[in-house]
């Protein structure tokens, strides 16, 4: 099992890096929220990694925190029909906070909005997840303390929004980013929506 990869980084793509360690290029598929944290092209990095092994292929996962990796096992490991690709998704889609959150309140909805996960999918993760001995306890423990902000449920409603106008997920991110660059103030989801809406024109 490979734990981690540290090296330069080689490339850099919303969905995948790839890694310079010790003269080899290693390339891992990661989730958008790792994508946002990674240095510029040649820096040095450090990604978490979950190996997969397929009878066509060994498929490296990279993150840039333990809580995206543990989402990520979580989901493979315990809730049927749900692959890497799905949970790759998953990880991107929501802040892992409003994830757990969404699953100990049972709110289907937020977490179907994810690029590529449908209500079915949605239904069977938050079943799935609430029925683990623990695993909704735990998160339901936490929530209170890690709750997002009322800004934070903003941008991802905002997200959510332009995803639903039919741009992507990664266009949706960088523009709301791009929007609140030196904004001190908080904004509305639907002022973040307009704002993103003229960079994205």
């Amino acid at each position: 099992m490979i734990e981690f990869l540290e090296g330069d980084l080689a490339e850099a793509l919303p969905t995948q890096v790839v890694i310079n360690v010790g003269g080899v290029g290693y390339c891992a598929l990661i989730p958008v929220s790792s994508f946002e944290r990674l240095p510029t092209p040649g820096s040095r990095v450090r990604l978490l990694t979950h190996l997969i092994v397929r009878e066509d292929a060994h498929i490296l996962y990279g993150f840039a925190s333990a809580p995206e990796r543990d989402l990520f096992r979580l989901l493979i490991q315990r809730v049927s029909g749900v692959g890497p690709k799905t949970a790759l998704s998953v990880v991107s889609g929501l802040p892992i906070e409003m994830f757990k959150s969404a699953v100990v309140q049972g709110d289907v909805g937020v977490i179907s909005k994810i690029s590529g996960v449908g209500k079915k999918t949605a239904e069977r993760i938050v079943l799935e997840l609430k029925d683990r001995l623990g695993v909704a306890a735990e998160w339901e423990a936490s929530s209170a303390a890690n709750a997002p902000s009322a800004a934070e449920l903003a941008v991802h409603d905002a997200v959510l929004a332009l995803i639903s106008l039919g741009y992507k997920q990664l266009d949706a991110h960088k523009a709301i980013k791009q929007a609140t660059a030196g904004e001190s103030g908080a904004r509305t989801s639907d002022e973040l929506v307009r704002m993103a809406l003229k960079i994205l024109a």
